[in-house]
């Protein structure tokens, strides 16, 4: 009986989405001290228009945010490169919300199961996931919070000019 199916073995022989991307909107870290797999993900972050549900005859559009692109550099055995390749297929495209629901049994189940002994490598891929987005939304406040003292600073200029003319 093999190890390991198909489809982990297409993916470990075969990674897809491997490397990093400059820039990454949001990077996530994950790493199993027991084995010494260590995964490192990176995500690009887009905007697209999504057609809301209106009430009205008028056409509105929401922008939400996608996964664009998604790579990784794992370090680490069979089972944690497969889990690596098939995450990044899995969330590419996806809403953030989406990516964020899932899971590492949903992973497992994409590979075609993983050995029980093994299991512990789809909680990485699933862990980095949540950290990268994680990370690139917490950069986004942070930038967010600084136009906002942007905008306050440029308004007490304003105020104050104004004061200084009268």
């Amino acid at each position: 009986m093999a190890m390991y199916t198909k489809k982990v073995m297409q993916h470990f022989l075969k990674p897809r989405n491997v490397g990093r991307i400059a820039n990454a909107d949001g990077v996530g870290k994950a790493g199993n001290p027991v084995c010494g797999d260590v995964l490192m993900l990176y995500i690009k972050v887009g905007k697209r228009k999504k057609k809301a549900k209106s009430k009205s005859n008028v056409e509105e559009y929401n922008v939400e945010e996608y996964i664009k692109d998604i790579k990784f550099e794992t370090l680490g055995c069979a089972a944690a490169i497969a889990v690596s390749s098939m995450l990044t297929e899995m969330v590419k495209g996806k809403t953030l919300e989406e990516a964020k629901k899932i899971s590492n049994k949903d992973i497992v189940k994409a590979l075609g199961g993983l050995p029980q002994h093994k299991l512990h490598c789809s909680l990485l891929g699933q862990q980095a996931l949540m950290k990268a987005i994680e990370d690139y939304e917490r950069k986004k406040k942070k930038q967010k919070i600084k136009k906002q003292k942007v905008k306050i600073k440029s308004r007490k200029a304003n105020e104050k000019q104004k004061a200084n003319e009268r």
